[in-house]
C-alpha cells in the first residue's frame, strides 16, 4: 500500500502543480483522448481521483473478487460505458472555470488519500461498476488513470512528459505483471507505457521482437 500510496499522492501533486499555469484557451484544447478536451479530460480525472471518498463511506464488501488488471475488462469499455463516461467528463467541465477545476481536482485527490489513510489494513471496497477490490488494488487503477492522462495532457500542451518515478514503476508493473520487458527493445518505463497504451505506435522492429519473444502486456478492455 505504502508504495502505491505514494505513487498517486506524487503524481497528483505533480499534475496539480503544472495545471496551475494553464489558462482558459489551453483548457479548450482538444486531446487525442478523443473526444475529450483538456478541460473535460481534467474533469474526468478530478472524478476518478477522488471516487474512493465516497467508496469508503459505503460498506466494505466481505471478499474481494477483483485485482487491478481484472478491473480493465472489457465491460468498462463497452460503448454505452464509453458514452457515459465521456457524457459525465463534457458535463461536469461546464461547471467550473479553469481555476476552480484546477482546485477541485486538488481537493479531491487530497480528500481521498485522507480517506485511504484512515482505513484499516485490508480493507475492501466496491466499485461503480460492482467489482469488489482490495482497497490498494484499486488505488493502483488510480494512478494508471492519473499517470496515463497525464500523458494526454502533456502531449496536447506541449510539454515534456511529467510522469513522476513512483508513478512509472506502479503503471509499469500493472502493464507488464511485473515480468522484465526484453531488453532488446531498449525501452524505459515511460516508452513502454506509452507504447503499451497506444500513446506512441510501435515500430516494425519492435513488433518483430515482441513477436519472437512472446512479451505481452495488459490490453485495456481486453
Amino acid at each position: 500500500m505504502e508504495r502505491v500510496r505514494a505513487a498517486f499522492r506524487d503524481e497528483c501533486a505533480r499534475l496539480g502543480e503544472v495545471l496551475r499555469g494553464v489558462d482558459e484557451a489551453d483548457l479548450d484544447r482538444p486531446t487525442d483522448c478523443r473526444p475529450w478536451t483538456v478541460r473535460e479530460l481534467l474533469a474526468h480525472v478530478r472524478t476518478g481521483a477522488g471516487r474512493l471518498v465516497d467508496m469508503l463511506a459505503a460498506p466494505a464488501p466481505p471478499r474481494a473478487e477483483v485485482d487491478a488488471a481484472a478491473y480493465y475488462g472489457a465491460a468498462k469499455f463497452t460503448p454505452p460505458v464509453d458514452a457515459a463516461r465521456i457524457d459525465s467528463g463534457r458535463r461536469e467541465a461546464r461547471e467550473l472555470d479553469g481555476p476552480a477545476l484546477v482546485a477541485d481536482f486538488d481537493r479531491a485527490w487530497r480528500d481521498a488519500l485522507a480517506a485511504v489513510d484512515a482505513q484499516p489494513p485490508g480493507r475492501v471496497v466496491r466499485t461503480r461498476h460492482g467489482d469488489a477490490m482490495a482497497l490498494t488494488e484499486f488505488l493502483r487503477t488510480r494512478v494508471v488513470e492519473v499517470g496515463v492522462h497525464g500523458l494526454d495532457l502533456a502531449a496536447t500542451l506541449d510539454r515534456q512528459p511529467w510522469l513522476t518515478p513512483t508513478a512509472a514503476e506502479v503503471v509499469a508493473g500493472l502493464l507488464t505483471g511485473g515480468r522484465p520487458v526484453p531488453a532488446e527493445l531498449g525501452w524505459d518505463r515511460l516508452t513502454l507505457i506509452r507504447k503499451a497504451t497506444g500513446r506512441a505506435d510501435l515500430t516494425a522492429r519492435e513488433r518483430a521482437v515482441l513477436g519472437a519473444t512472446g512479451f505481452r502486456w495488459l490490453s485495456f478492455g481486453g
